[in-house]
């Protein structure tokens, strides 16, 4: 999929017809993967599925940021729309996929008869993955303050990726008589015999998923993003938030699915963080690299991503998005006041792009009652000491039992 060729898909019209048949394959393929990754948690750590998942869910944004990165690479010009469609990726999933696994949370446990205004109460090792944020975002601070992406500090993210794998590593997987609520497929894998066969089906879960979403994503896009043209929205705004809301398409799907179903919903709030993780390190960490080999490749010269103005401010507004997120997740719980003022920020900048400036001095100021809270123990900052409990328990618990097979016939409202 290359920008430029827009006019002309839409032109032809035949790519928008597409949709007909790449909007249910996609569907397929991130019901699929979503229950591959429900089923892996009892065999391996809930994060590292999740990290998994993100894995498979995130291939459409490597696809489009690549693109983007290697023209402007070509045409330094066109830069901003890497930056524009990186920033734009993190906000979405933060400020509209955050809000909408509490909405459609809150509605779903409203209609079982629970409170109005629900709270989602993380598990302690989620603290891992929140937390996982902090390095990151520091280093993406001295990245803005630098002025310019190189590729050491590409290495440098995927470096902290790697370390963040190797947290989630050590985890024990959960039991696997917790799996009576799974999905039909996913207790179908599990109740496959114990050993390569279970694997194997989970695996294949896993693959025919994202051979799905291979296959997919990519015509999918140019669909949509055909539409977009015929409408005439503009490039930038087509590159920060159109072209993400579709790649982040199948990340939406498994999130509302699990929400839907009210238990799994701090599963599908961790789903998005480990997306927000894998965007920050290893996306982020493409930019330059492809940039660079680009810029080589058409000008004799590697050189690195330089920021500018309009650049710094996108990224200023982004980590403040972030780190609001994970002070707000410090607590391990996400209620309606966090999820109603986050989408309104979010709301705000996407209707009003000259507010963006604001929006960022009022994530600061929000960040700075929020530690204030913490420090005076009005709220309870519970993330610190669950990921020390967490670290400290990994290697001292024992794993559990996996010989068994789930019997329960689980929640009548699977996907």
């Amino acid at each position: 999929m290359r920008l430029k060729v827009l006019a002309s898909l839409s032109a032809a019209g035949g790519s928008a017809l597409a949709a007909l048949w790449t909007f249910p394959t996609l569907l397929a393929s991130a019901f699929l993967v979503a229950w591959g990754a429900e089923a892996a948690q009892f065999l391996i750590s809930q994060g590292l599925a999740l990290a998994v998942l993100a894995w498979l869910q995130t291939a459409p944004e490597f696809a489009v940021e690549a693109v983007i990165a290697w023209d402007a690479g070509r045409e330094p010009a066109r830069a901003q729309l890497a930056i524009a469609n990186l920033t734009g990726a993190i906000r979405l999933l933060l400020g509209f996929g955050w809000p909408l696994v509490y909405g459609v949370y809150a509605v779903a446990s409203r209609r079982r008869g629970g409170p109005a205004l629900p709270t989602i109460t993380l598990q302690r090792e989620h603290a891992v993955e929140v937390l996982a944020l902090i390095p990151v975002l520091l280093y993406f601070g001295i990245i803005l303050a630098k002025g310019s992406f190189g590729a050491g500090d590409a290495a440098v993210l995927t470096a902290m990726y790697g370390g963040y794998l190797w947290l989630l590593a050590g985890h024990p997987p959960h039991a696997v008589e917790q799996a009576a609520d799974a999905p039909a497929v996913s207790r179908w894998a599990l109740r496959q015999q114990p050993g390569w066969r279970r694997r194997a089906a989970i695996g294949g879960l896993f693959a025919a998923g994202g051979a799905l979403l291979f296959v997919t994503a990519h015509p999918f896009l140019e669909s949509m993003l055909a539409v977009a043209a015929i409408l005439g929205i503009g490039e930038f705004f087509l590159v920060q938030w159109v072209a993400p809301f579709l790649s982040e398409f199948p990340e939406m799907v498994s999130t509302v699915a699990w929400a839907r179903r009210v238990k799994p919903a701090p599963l599908a709030l961790m789903n998005l963080v480990s997306s927000n993780i894998n965007q920050w390190t290893v996306l982020a960490a493409m930019i330059p690299l492809v940039f660079g080999y680009s810029h080589w490749h058409h000008h004799g010269t590697w050189t690195a991503f330089h920021f500018d103005r309009a650049q710094q401010l996108e990224l200023v507004l982004t980590l403040l998005q972030t780190g609001l997120g994970v002070l707000l997740l410090a607590t391990l719980e996400f209620g309606a006041p966090a999820a109603g003022l986050l989408f309104l920020l979010w709301l705000v900048q996407f209707l009003l792009p000259d507010w963006r400036g604001a929006v960022a001095w009022a994530y600061g100021a929000w960040m700075a009652v929020l530690v204030i809270l913490f420090l005076t123990r009005r709220l309870p900052l519970r993330a610190p000491a669950a990921f020390r409990e967490t670290m400290r328990q990994k290697h001292d618990r024992p794993a559990p039992r996996m010989a068994g097979r789930p019997t329960g016939k689980g929640n009548e409202e699977d996907y």
